[in-house]
């Protein structure tokens, strides 16, 4: 079983998408997000987790998925089964998609 955790100097990728949407289409936006991560994202070559996060004014979504490396990220992007999924995102809100690495993590003191 895969988990997100996020370290620094792992070697994994992150691609967040932030989303901005009206808050009355943010439950079927994230509803069509979780249904193509279930039946495509997470059974791609790479995916190592594929976490959905709404904003509690329903004005955003964040979509966090890591991967192993940038080459799954675009392979899966460009998959159609995925194209699908990521074209009826777009015609909910308006997406800002972006890769990135884990600079620092800071945890308190126990």
């Amino acid at each position: 079983m895969s988990e997100t955790v996020i370290r620094e100097n792992d070697g994994t990728y992150a691609m967040i998408n932030v989303f901005e949407v009206e808050p009355e289409k943010q439950q079927e936006l994230a509803e069509v997000l979780s249904e193509g991560a279930e039946k495509f994202i997470r059974h791609r070559p790479g995916c190592i987790s594929v976490n959905i996060l709404t904003s509690l004014d329903g004005k955003r979504l964040v979509y966090y998925a890591q991967w192993v490396s940038k080459a799954d990220i675009k392979a899966t992007m460009g998959d159609p089964d995925v194209q699908v999924y990521r074209d009826r995102a777009a015609a909910l809100a308006k997406p800002d998609p972006h890769a990135y690495t884990v600079f620092a993590v800071h945890h308190p003191e126990n």
